[in-house]
């Protein structure tokens, strides 16, 4: 059993305040911006940032279903920190001001990985899986900010 982490980056065409409050809305942004990967989305709490509760379902592949409970809290430097209440996951989302007008999104997803041969193939697919998502995610989010 060990630690897997999944990361994912992107340039965005626009402000990292702008970024930041559109990362930090779960309500209109957040709902929008997400992949097919995503249903059942709900606001349980809160909507804007730190202290608000989400719940969804993400279906990493087609056998693998996670039910999310997710509350978010503030980390260092304004990131948004997602904490799974069912699971190990947690998700930080940071987003560094790159240029004038122009910011960089990073997404960085550890969890406890299983032990033996699934724990293996977990390691190893898992993480791409969850950074295709996330970066399928990162560019309907620069389409949301850029567009709207």
């Amino acid at each position: 059993m060990g630690q897997v982490v999944a990361t994912a980056e992107r340039v965005v065409r626009a402000p990292a305040d702008v970024v930041r409050a559109a990362l930090a809305d779960y309500v209109t942004t957040r709902p929008a911006a997400l992949p097919e990967q995503y249903s059942e989305y709900r606001v349980d709490a809160g909507g804007r940032g730190a202290g608000t509760r989400v719940h969804w379902r993400l279906q990493a592949t087609a056998k693998r279903v996670r039910e999310q409970d997710v509350v978010v809290t503030a980390g260092p430097d304004g990131a948004l920190v997602e904490s799974d209440a069912n699971s190990s996951m947690v998700t930080t989302w940071t987003v560094s001001p790159a240029d004038a007008g122009v910011s960089t999104v990073r997404a960085r997803t550890t969890w406890n990985g299983a032990g033996g041969i699934g724990g293996f193939f977990e390691r190893t697919f898992a993480p791409k899986g969850l950074a295709r998502i996330h970066e399928a995610f990162l560019e309907r989010l620069e389409q949301a900010v850029t567009t709207g």
